[in-house]
């Protein structure tokens, strides 16, 4: 069966991003504080990779108040499940992603939306179906790639009542975890989105149109987002050894 996402990667300047970003985050990954410090780096990406996502859906909050634990916003504290619950998921989402899924969306939805909702698409059909199949398939092109699709789709289709879009960028996530992209969980890629909010939100009404423009503004962005969490990464890695 043919690929449906390789002719993304001849798209204009995507294999030259897609080459960018993976040696941002390699280089990254070498920081020498992850060898001794590792878990208390991946805790710091973890919030903030938390607080970003609840940001870009409309909850921002100081990392720091978040950090002190005064947040009680039910929007911030699911993202910061989500986010915890990332790694042991990972496996999941390659063998079953739609369980996955809707337990992404129980973590991040809880006492959001009715009780009845939690873990159950408002709005499944063919395109949802596609996705999963296509996850659950795997893909020739690069984990960055298919993880801006699984993202990029998830955006648009809004398959969930409440906090779609932290579901969508967690899917995103466990996309780059479990394909070995960033076995470790360690790319807050949602900071990097909030980063450039603008050009999240634009390039990302530009992958819904399906044009082969807005695919490519979409999967520029994401790589470049992907570089900015490699900036980011060092940066907690920094503070954490200091």
């Amino acid at each position: 069966m043919a690929d449906p996402l390789a002719p993304l990667a001849d798209l204009a300047g995507v294999h030259e991003a897609v080459a960018s970003a993976r040696d941002r985050a390699d280089a990254a990954m070498r920081h020498r504080a992850l060898r001794r410090q590792g878990g208390q780096v991946a805790a710091e990406v973890s919030l903030r990779s938390a607080v970003a996502s609840a940001a870009l859906e409309g909850y921002p909050y100081e990392r720091e108040s978040v950090r002190a634990g005064t947040v009680t916003d039910p929007v911030v504290q699911g993202a910061l499940r989500v986010a915890g619950a990332l790694g042991g998921l990972a496996e999941r989402w390659s063998n079953a992603p739609r369980q996955a899924l809707a337990r992404l969306h129980v973590l991040a939805a809880r006492d959001v939306v009715d009780e009845a909702a939690l873990g159950r698409p408002s709005a499944p059909g063919p395109r949802l179906d596609a996705l999963m199949d296509l996850v659950t398939r795997g893909s020739s092109v690069s984990p960055l790639v298919l993880a801006a699709v699984v993202h990029g789709e998830l955006l648009a289709i809004r398959p969930f009542a409440g906090p779609s879009g932290v579901v969508a960028r967690a899917a995103a996530r466990l996309t780059l975890i479990s394909s070995g992209f960033d076995p470790r969980g360690l790319l807050a890629v949602d900071v990097g989105h909030l980063a450039r909010e603008p050009e999240y939100v634009g390039a990302a009404n530009a992958f819904a149109t399906g044009t082969p423009d807005g695919l490519r503004a979409w999967l520029r962005h994401y790589t470049q987002a992907v570089e900015v969490a490699a900036e980011d990464l060092e940066d907690a890695a920094s503070a954490t050894a200091s």
